[in-house]
């Protein structure tokens, strides 16, 4: 690790992957301290002199925050999204914003399927954990049914192409997307208005971007046209539902079943309408939660935070420029890619 004056080149509050990590090392000073996620005091007097933090899901950077940090060139993200980050304030003092913007992709479509696939076969969960007798309701398949795609995120791209290999119908809505764009007839989805999505759907597949504007976008007079005991999943934001109106359509059977990845900690809190429902299940970021997502997202992180801190520097015999997400980055594929991992998931 190279060090200069007890100055922390980068500071590592979520954790990369080790060859990514050892990577960082040879070319900075570098620290992991995932401690600090959780005391902003101490974070802001231990990164004064800091040039690149990387900061997990659960830490907000704001335009306050950054006040108390004059030398910071970067801020990373090891997941999708920068609505915990104030994007203007950072554009404003000139730190540039990594973040894996696809590096998850392919892992959060591959949970949206294996959701699908499982309240389809209804008892499979509950057969695997020994009930002799998990359900009387018979399931279906996939094949030949129709799934909506509220939302155009990437994941979507990717999650369209598996469904319609498997003899899905597809039909979708994406209130930033115009019916007539030629996305839909490349990802074979058709477009469709929200109502007749939820009406003619068996199941509705979630991963819209989320804005404030969305908040509650998921509400009663959306869900009182839903086709009685359809299925849901998604990935998206927890705050685009409306909590009543979603447990009202869980109770009332016009929602069968609903599995939501990564809710925030108040949204089936003890307080909430859809808390103790036993067709909602709710799971921890798992969509994401893959030793390839890791690697893709460590990677691409290493990279773009050296490429930021380096800039303006005289560049060394062993400066690698960084590369996109789709382009093979130089180490990217390693052990950890298959072996047991050694580093800490947040």
């Amino acid at each position: 690790m190279k060090k200069k004056d007890n100055r922390v080149d980068i500071l590592l509050l979520d954790a990369l992957v080790p060859e990514a990590m050892t990577w960082l090392e040879s070319r900075h000073s570098v620290e992991y301290r995932p401690e600090l996620a959780d005391d902003l005091v101490l974070l802001r007097k231990t990164a004064y002199k800091t040039r690149g933090i990387v900061f997990p899901r659960q830490t907000v950077v704001t335009r306050d925050f950054l006040d108390f940090l004059p030398k910071l060139k970067a801020v990373g993200r090891l997941h999708v999204g920068t609505d915990n980050t104030d994007l203007e304030a950072c554009k404003e003092r000139g730190i540039k914003v990594v973040h894996a913007s696809s590096a998850n992709v392919r892992s959060n479509a591959e949970y949206l399927l294996s959701s699908l696939l499982l309240l389809y076969r209804r008892g499979v969960v509950s057969a695997l954990m020994g009930k002799r007798h998990p359900s009387t309701q018979m399931g279906r398949e996939l094949h030949g049914s129709t799934v909506g795609i509220l939302g155009l995120a990437p994941t979507a791209h990717t999650l369209a192409g598996m469904l319609t290999s498997l003899g899905v119908r597809l039909i979708g809505y994406d209130p930033a997307v115009h019916h007539t764009a030629p996305i839909w007839e490349r990802l074979r989805i058709q477009p469709v208005t929200l109502t007749e999505l939820v009406s003619q759907s068996d199941a509705v597949s979630v991963q819209m971007l989320y804005a404030n504007r969305f908040r509650g976008f998921v509400n009663e007079k959306l869900l009182v046209a839903c086709k009685r005991g359809q299925l849901w999943v998604g990935i998206s934001r927890s705050a685009l539902f409306d909590e009543t109106a979603l447990a009202a359509a869980l109770c009332d059977g016009r929602l069968e079943a609903c599995i939501l990845d990564g809710a925030e900690d108040n949204f089936a809190g003890e307080n909430s309408p859809v808390n103790g429902l036993k067709n909602l299940f709710i799971t921890p970021r798992l969509g994401s939660h893959t030793r390839e997502a890791r690697l893709r997202s460590s990677w691409y992180v290493a990279h773009r935070m050296h490429e930021a801190i380096a800039a303006g520097q005289p560049r060394s015999a062993d400066y690698v420029p960084s590369a996109p997400m789709e382009m093979e980055l130089p180490g990217a594929v390693s052990p950890s890619q298959w072996g047991e991992p050694e580093f800490g998931m947040r």
